[in-house]
This record gives structure tokens, C-alpha cells and sequence, in this order.
């Protein structure tokens, strides 16, 4: 099924590594080493350095990839490593919802959903917006706003059964190309992450390869495409993430994922970035642990990742 997906979607299975276009490596994840780039030395040299200042500081882990699709200049850091996808996923399961309405279900994202409250049991007080539409119902393009623009738990759910649960997110993963990124929990069970785990996860490399076909490329319809984009720019969740880090004339579209302190204080944010006068975007994709378990995340240390990506890539 999944071969049957990718060749509709009409995409090459490539690579993290051939989307960094050979610029960025990384040592193995079990030696605890950060990516190197090799397209500009000096940037290379200060991103690493900036970067392992600040997981000393921070006493965490990061990683982070950026990419300038106007000049092809990519720079990592721990780019290949696993992280959880937190509530990250909900920007991947909207679009695959988009790729059924557009290519075997006409008229889903229109379609009123329903629910009854114990549904919502174990989510609602991470679920702001769907929780006001219990007696309704709502659409999966209302569940996309609510899903990216809030972060809602149970409009993230209820997007993974339009697409065959998790499992279908994966599918729909590999039909893009991604054969890193996999979804295996729903919410709230897929935040129970520690160090070493894969399930829920993906890397930096992976998820900004997959993101950039979303939001620039042909995977999804140019209507489709648009939609998404105007869900991430709406976003409600990331103004002290990677939107903190850049400057405010810069136009950003988001998705932020949280883990909190009880799951090793996980934190992501993963963008598009618009600088004043550019022909093309960036894309920043920034993943973050602490090291030890019960300690709260840390916003600052994503939004001073930005900054440090954008310096590499030279916008700034």
C-alpha cells in the first residue's frame, strides 16, 4: 500500500543525508557526537561551537538542521540523531489528511466528525478548542487549525483515524520518502518518551527533509499546500520558540511539540521562515532534551538555536 502512495504522490525515497546534499554528517547516535558541515567551514565551526556551549549550559541535547532553499546551503547538528515528535506530528498527520481529500476521499475535509465527551477523557486539558465542540462536531479542516494553530490533543487524534491511526502516518511517512520518521502512539501516550527510545520519533534531518516537500514541494496539491502553510503561519504555540530567535520583520509558520518535564523536558519546533526581501524560505527544524528526567524544557535554548542556524546560513 505504501508503494501504491508513493507513486501517486509521485516523489523520490531519498534520503536525510541526500536532502543535506552532502554538507552535513554525523557521527552515530551512540557516540553522542554532533553533525559537522562542510559546505562553509567557519559557519560549521561556530554553528558546532555555539551549539555545544549552549548543551552544556542547558545540560541537554540538541539537534538541529537548517536549509536555505534559495542558495541549497544546509548546516546541522545532530542531524541524524532520534527525538520524540511530541506534538510535532500534527502538521504531518494534517497534510496526509489533505492527500486523501485531495486524491481518494473528495469532500473528507468538509465531512462534520463526532464525538461523544468520554472520548476526550484522557485529553481535555490538552485539547482547548475541540473540547468547545463536543455537542457539534467538527470538520478535519477544523481539526487542522485547531491541531497546528493550538496544539489541540484530540484534534491530532481524531486526524489519525482519518488516515488509519498511526500506523497510517507512517505509511504515508515512507511514501514521501521518509524512511526515519515513525508515529506509533496516539496522544497522550506517544509524549512518554527517554533517552534511546524510537517509537514516536524522527531526527532533525528527516523531518525538516519531509516538512520542506510539504510546504515548498509537490507532494501536496498548490491548494492544499497553501492551507497548510496558512495553518503554520497562524500558529498560536511558538512565539518563544524559533519565532523568538529571529527578527520580527520575519515572516514564520510553525509547529511546536512538547513533552514536558516528566519526559526528559522534550521541546521542537520545526519552521518555514520568510526573511524581508528573499526570493526563497528557510527551513529550521529544532529538537531538544535535557539530560536528566523531571526538568522542565526550555524555550530559550530553541529560540538561541534559530538564531544560531539563521547566522550559519548567513541571514543574519
Amino acid at each position: 500500500m505504501a508503494q501504491h502512495l508513493l507513486l501517486r504522490l509521485g516523489v523520490a525515497a531519498l534520503t536525510a543525508s541526500a536532502l543535506l546534499g552532502g554538507t552535513a554528517s554525523t557521527a552515530g547516535a551512540a557516540a553522542g557526537a554532533p553533525a559537522r558541515t562542510g559546505s562553509s567551514a567557519p559557519s560549521g565551526s561556530d554553528l558546532n561551537r555555539t551549539l555545544q556551549e549552549l548543551e552544556k549550559s542547558y545540560n541537554g541535547r540538541i539537534g538541529a538542521v537548517g536549509i536555505d532553499l534559495g542558495t541549497g546551503k544546509t548546516v546541522g547538528y545532530r542531524a541524524d540523531e532520534r527525538f520524540p515528535f511530541n506534538s510535532m506530528f500534527k502538521v504531518f498527520a494534517c497534510a496526509a489528511v489533505l492527500h486523501k481529500a485531495r486524491t481518494s476521499a473528495p469532500g473528507l475535509m468538509d465531512k462534520v466528525v463526532r464525538w461523544k465527551p468520554a472520548d476526550m477523557a484522557e485529553l481535555t486539558g490538552n485539547s482547548p478548542e475541540t473540547t468547545e465542540y463536543t455537542d457539534t462536531g467538527m470538520t478535519p479542516a477544523q481539526l487542522c487549525r485547531a491541531g497546528i494553530t493550538k496544539s489541540d490533543g484530540f484534534a491530532g487524534n481524531t486526524l489519525l483515524k482519518q488516515i488509519g491511526g498511526p500506523g497510517g502516518l507512517t505509511e504515508f511517512f515512507r511514501a514521501t520518502g521518509d524512511r526515519t520518521s515513525r508515529l506509533d502512539r496516539p496522544e497522550p501516550t506517544l509524549t512518554q518518551w527517554k533517552p534511546g527510545e524510537e517509537r514516536d520519533t524522527s531526527t532533525p534531518a528527516a523531518a525538516a527533509q519531509t516538512f520542506t516537500k510539504l510546504t515548498t514541494g509537490k507532494t501536496l496539491h498548490p491548494r492544499d499546500r497553501e492551507r497548510l502553510v496558512g495553518w503554520l503561519r497562524a500558529n498560536l504555540t511558538g512565539d518563544n520558540r524559533i519565532r523568538a530567535g529571529l527578527p520580527k520583520d520575519w515572516t514564520i509558520g510553525d509547529k511546536t511539540g512538547t513533552g514536558g518535564a516528566s519526559n526528559y523536558g522534550t521541546a521542537n519546533d520545526l519552521a518555514i521562515v520568510w526573511a524581508p526581501g528573499s526570493n526563497a524560505p528557510i527551513i529550521l527544524s529544532v529538537f531538544t532534551n535535557r539530560n536528566v528526567n523531571n526538568t522542565p524544557n526550555d524555550d530559550t535554548v530553541i529560540a538561541s538555536t534559530a538564531t544560531a542556524l539563521a547566522k550559519a546560513l548567513g541571514r543574519l
